[in-house]
């Protein structure tokens, strides 16, 4: 894609809510402006990607079209996709996102395309590849640390111990990182091919996974994109300007 000065595109998965704007009140395709201009100060060229049935049937064409492919934050996963019942705390899920989201993620794989999973993005990884999710951290780890505030980042920095040798200490360039988390759930049971590279130092939950072997498939349980000082998304950027050129992973 990638060609002359031209910026990678980085597509970003958007969320399917009922929202509120000016006089009007209804679904909307929609993503926190924090994700695109995240990207947009690393170099690249962001685009929202709206949940497409068809898409999930036949993702080629649509991934044909970016560089590097980032899975926001948002809804809870549906269980039914992982092959469970749902937990009475598991709310507001949204299929079709689900389905549009794994879809890419296992062609983009196949690709050897760059993916960063935010979030919901991390734990969407995890279900793309097999694995489970808890939907109820606070069941397991009898508090509430990872979400202290509902639909805010006040208070919710904590700290990811990150291990030596992997993509995400990498990145991060540090083995202990402060970061800002939103989250009652998490990963449970790892996906094929996937490792903790990552995890919460208040309790071991997994905090970082990402796939062996992938030039660039990483997830990560916090929310660089609301950090400006964080380099998460621009590693993700550099890595996708490196793919659309074709060098080597």
């Amino acid at each position: 894609m990638v060609c002359g000065m031209s910026r990678p595109v980085i597509g970003i998965c958007t969320a399917l809510e009922r929202a509120r704007w000016s006089v009007w009140d209804e679904q909307a395709v929609l993503l926190p402006r924090s994700y695109v201009s995240a990207v947009q100060r690393a170099g690249g060229l962001a685009v929202m990607l709206a949940p497409d049935a068809a898409a999930a049937e036949d993702p080629s064409q649509l991934l044909e079209l970016i560089d590097g492919l980032v899975l926001a934050g948002g809804a809870d996963i549906d269980p039914a996709s992982y092959g469970q019942p749902a937990h009475p705390k598991t709310t507001h899920t949204v299929p079709e996102r689900d389905a549009f989201e794994i879809a890419l993620v296992r062609e983009a794989i196949e690709r050897d395309l760059p993916v960063l999973g935010i979030c919901r993005g991390m734990q969407l990884i995890n279900v793309a590849c097999g694995g489970t999710l808890l939907q109820h951290l606070p069941e397991r780890f009898g508090h509430h640390e990872h979400r202290r505030v509902v639909g805010s980042f006040d208070g919710a920095d904590h700290d990811v111990e990150l291990r030596e040798g992997t993509l995400a200490r990498r990145v991060v360039g540090e083995h202990r990182h402060g970061t800002k988390s939103h989250h009652h759930q998490g990963v449970d049971r790892l996906g094929e091919g996937l490792v903790v590279s990552g995890v919460s130092a208040m309790d071991g939950l997994p905090e970082a996974i990402e796939l062996a072997g992938a030039r660039f498939v990483l997830g990560v349980q916090w929310h660089p994109e609301a950090d400006e000082s964080s380099v998460v998304v621009g590693a993700l950027v550099a890595a996708a300007e490196e793919a659309a050129r074709g060098v080597p992973g």
